[in-house]
């Protein structure tokens, strides 16, 4: 009796417990005499830069610890990492570790974490880099905490890691969940939909090659409208009873087949037949007749003159009959409202996807964009023609670069500054170059002209000056490079655009020395530039000496949102308390959240802001209005005097909802030129191979209804900065500012 209780006991302790173990600190060793289980610097030339050894004299706990030293070039960073494929139930996940670290320099050292969903894609990360560990330190525990979302996890990885020079330590680690040891806590039991069984698809889509009729491009036209909008609408699709990536791949061989349109439609309607019939929606159709500012937009296939009668009433009983639970492939982000594109297979591996994988990426994205994008209506063309006019780019693609410029392309019509090509792409990062020029330059006046020399190259600085205008690059007028690659450069405006343009494409090559010809007033000269590294292009001197907030004179007080935080307010707000006005320049992105802390500050009531239009998937392409928010509060320190907020183009995103915000204080003014014009809570799309990008989620609109998207904020003086001004060294933006600020306007 004794010994059947304990094993019940034994049993319902397994079910609560996961009595999952790490090796957290290196005592289990394999046949090499390393630590089970733990992976080291994935690259050769890490391993060779930053080796990895087993130290069993410096310890913190137990035999051993593991040690990471810079030992040569080749890599900027090493690692560690232990990866845990188990799930468990739970919010938040903490990993404590021990480091020690000896002459750490030009980096830093510290411990990283990263949860991977089941397309081991990161939905979480933590690599302390702004707060790594520096310099000389002895043994001290370190943790970092994550949002544990357990449906979505599949792996997490645990680990240290040395950037830079010097030799870091790392010794027992440990793995909490809800302030639990990984050893108590629940595994989760994963219940797999039956879209992710189906993998029959997984290397190959079995299409080769495409060659384009008129027919054939109204095949795919319509065959890409059909599949997206099922994709969102169909509740057995919603339920993840289909890999549809899949489905589109058993559809494509009979839509390329169809020699008509009545071919097409059987094709179609075979396809749909195959699919169950949805249950009847009751409220589907009162739905569709509410107020919408957007209402959906389904392209071709519900035209009589192209598709036949019986499929029509098919198609019209999914929409009116369409999904209203949860989404296999699409959700909208709690309290805020953004589409969350979820279960999109990156395919990483397949850095020149075939055709039919390279349709699937087109069509991925179109269906994501007419759906969910809530300025579709603003792009500026018909989508439903995009999709058309882009099948030559991506069915004719030849390699990875190729394919890679036709989804840039892509990605740029859209006219959203948010939704470039941030990563992915080894081709497109190949093709711009791995070189730029070392110094600072922006388009004055529609030139492009010098204006930072930050290089410790002699020859540059003796060769060039700022207010130098650069006329051609590799022979190329400037012009004309403009527009070679302005549909490659994905943003809401021309002024966006031509900041973008001399980082993303101009001033890149893989040439170590590019020929440039610079006109200098008046006098034409030709250079040949020696490049420098990416690093060096990156840098902004108007950051770089730029101070949180400071006084310009006893009347005016300075305020620069990229390093401001909000805890240094009752500091400013005393240092500010007897000026007259304040500049903020907004020429950056805010570090802050700054509309109700600030905003507050220099508005003493209460009154709208913004309002935001908000997407559904109860009826995909639909967008309404949400209600105002407002900010301002009276209080006794209220700042009195007046404020000029200066933008430009490089206000991006929060930086233009920060200035809605404040400028909805009437004591604001704005100053400057057109803003980024992308607003809003950005969504991340992932394309197939491994292509990621994101677009503006939420519409973001002043309280009257006025737009900011692809237009920037309201500005109440334009102004630009001149080419005089740049050789004067003069900042012209913020003299007009104190100029305003003096007058009182």
């Amino acid at each position: 009796m004794k010994s059947s209780l304990l094993i019940v006991l034994l049993l319902i302790s397994c079910k609560i417990h996961s009595q999952f173990k790490i090796n957290g600190s290196f005592e289990e060793l394999d046949k090499n005499r390393m630590p089970q289980g733990w992976l080291f610097s994935f690259k050769e030339e890490q391993k060779k830069a930053y080796p990895v050894q087993l130290d069993s004299l410096i310890k913190q706990d137990g035999k051993y610890s593991l040690l990471i030293e810079k030992k040569g070039a080749g890599a900027d960073f090493g690692v560690i990492d232990y990866p845990i494929k188990q799930t468990f139930e739970g919010k938040k996940i903490e990993i404590k570790g021990y480091v020690k670290t000896e002459n750490v320099s030009k980096g830093y050292a510290g411990l990283w974490a990263r949860i991977d969903d089941k397309n081991i894609q990161s939905i979480a990360f933590d690599n302390m880099q702004d707060r790594g560990i520096s310099g000389t330190t002895d043994w001290k525990q370190y943790s970092i905490e994550l949002d544990y979302k357990s449906e979505d996890v599949r792996t997490l990885h645990i680990g240290g890691l040395l950037v830079g020079e010097g030799k870091a330590w790392f010794d027992h680690f440990e793995v909490f969940i809800d302030d639990k040891p990984i050893a108590k806590a629940t595994l989760k039991k994963i219940i797999v939909p039956k879209a992710d069984l189906d993998t029959a698809f997984a290397k190959s889509s079995g299409i080769k090659e495409i060659t384009l009729t008129d027919q054939l491009t109204t095949n795919l036209t319509i065959a890409g409208q059909f599949w997206g909008f099922l994709k969102y609408h169909h509740p057995a699709i919603a339920k993840g009873d289909y890999n549809w990536d899949a489905e589109l791949f058993r559809l494509l061989p009979s839509v390329i087949q169809a020699k008509n349109n009545k071919e097409l439609n059987t094709t179609l309607e075979t396809f749909l037949d195959k699919l169950p019939k949805p249950d009847a929606c009751k409220n589907c159709k009162s739905i569709a007749n509410a107020n919408y500012e957007i209402k959906p937009d389904y392209g071709s296939i519900f035209d009589s003159r192209i598709m036949e009668e019986s499929l029509l009433q098919k198609l019209e009983f999914v929409r009116d009959n369409r999904n209203r639970a949860v989404n296999y492939y699409i959700d909208m982000a709690p309290q805020i409202g953004n589409p969350v594109f979820k279960n999109e297979k990156p395919y990483s591996a397949m850095t020149y996807p075939d055709a039919g994988y390279r349709l699937l990426s087109l069509y991925r994205y179109w269906a994501m964009i007419n759906y969910f994008f809530p300025y579709k209506n603003v792009i500026g063309q018909d989508w439903n023609n995009v999709l058309k006019t882009s099948l030559p780019e991506f069915v004719n693609a030849k390699n990875e670069l190729d394919y890679g410029k036709a989804a840039l392309k892509l990605i740029a019509s859209v006219n959203d500054t948010h939704a470039n090509l941030w990563s992915g792409s080894k081709a497109i990062n190949d093709f711009k170059g791995k070189y730029t020029a070392p110094f600072q330059a922006k388009f004055i006046e529609n030139k492009l002209t010098i204006t930072a020399l930050h290089t410790d190259t002699l020859d540059v600085r003796e060769k060039l000056k700022v207010g130098d205008i650069i006329t051609s690059i590799q022979g190329k007028e400037v012009k004309d490079l403009i527009k070679e690659y302005q549909p490659l450069t994905a943003a809401s405006n021309y002024d966006t655009q031509l900041r973008d343009l001399p980082r993303s494409f101009l001033l890149r090559s893989n040439e170590a020395r590019l020929k440039i010809a610079v006109n200098r007033d008046g006098n034409q000269f030709e250079y040949d530039l020696p490049m420098g590294t990416l690093t060096q292009g990156r840098r902004d001197p108007d950051f770089d000496k730029a101070e949180p907030f400071k006084l310009i004179n006893e009347n005016i007080g300075y305020v620069f949102p990229g390093k401001y935080k909000n805890a240094m307010l009752p500091d400013i707000k005393k240092k500010f308390e007897n000026t007259k006005g304040i500049i903020v320049d907004m020429r950056c992105y805010p570090s802050e959240f700054m509309p109700f802390t600030f905003g507050n500050y220099i508005k003493n009531m209460s009154t709208p802001f913004v309002k935001f239009s908000i997407g559904s998937t109860d009826y995909p392409g639909s967008f309404k209005y949400g209600p105002t928010i407002a900010n301002g509060k009276k209080s006794s320190d209220n700042y009195k005097g007046k404020v000029v907020v200066i933008v430009n183009s490089t206000s991006q995103s929060q930086a233009e909802y920060t200035t809605m915000a404040f400028q909805s204080s009437p004591n604001v003014k704005v100053i400057g030129s057109t803003t980024a014009g992308a607003d809003g809570n950005v969504s991340y799309i992932m394309l197939p191979g491994g292509l990621n990008t994101m677009i503006s989620g939420l519409g973001v609109f002043y309280p009257d209804g006025k737009p900011t998207q692809r237009v920037g904020v309201k500005i109440d003086e334009v102004i630009y900065p001149t080419i005089n001004g740049i050789k004067q060294g003069k900042d012209e933006l913020l003299e007009k500012a104190m100029e305003t600020l003096n007058k009182g306007w």
